[in-house]
């Protein structure tokens, strides 16, 4: 129901590009976006039972509250962090699209942190290491399972090879 990005049309196919891992923020990134929600759908409640001349306050707040709210969850929703066998992209934005690329060969160093609340989730956050620092793939927040999807950039990386021998 909701709109997805285009992540096929930035592949490329002539040279035999395909998706290792499409990776979608871990769903603890919509909780706060739920809670403003919330807040926002009580106070248009709450708009009913208010005085009739203060009434139009707690209305335009909740619904200046819903909104923000629909627009972060969608925001995350959009922004896509993916593995290919020759590269790292991230697509993100709702009504305009950025998009940020390295290539395998660039990758120096991947940086894996999990706080404790995102042990207990499931959620890491990583932190790309390059030469040329490209700031758009430096942090890829909220990453879940991150143990795994650091395996599979690892691997990548290995049957390139790029790093030491090659794995057949």
């Amino acid at each position: 129901m909701l709109p997805e990005p285009d992540i096929r049309r930035h592949l490329l196919r002539e040279e035999g590009e395909v998706i290792v891992d499409e990776v979608r923020h871990h769903w603890v990134v919509f909780v706060v976006p739920a809670l403003v929600a919330l807040a926002g759908v009580v106070l248009i409640g709450w708009s009913s039972v208010v005085r009739a001349d203060l009434a139009w306050v707690p209305f335009v707040v909740g619904g200046l509250l819903v909104v923000r709210a629909a627009w972060r969850a969608m925001s995350e929703h959009m922004d896509r962090f993916i593995v290919t066998n020759m590269r790292v992209f991230r697509v993100h934005g709702v009504l305009s699209q950025q998009m940020a690329t390295m290539p395998l060969t660039r990758i120096l160093d991947i940086t894996v942190r999990k706080p404790l609340h995102g042990r207990l989730l499931g959620f890491g956050h990583f932190c790309f290491e390059s030469a040329a620092q490209e700031q758009g793939l430096r942090d890829i927040r909220y990453v879940g399972r991150p143990h795994e999807r650091d395996l599979a950039i690892q691997r990548v990386v290995q049957r390139s090879g790029l790093r030491g021998p090659r794995v057949n």
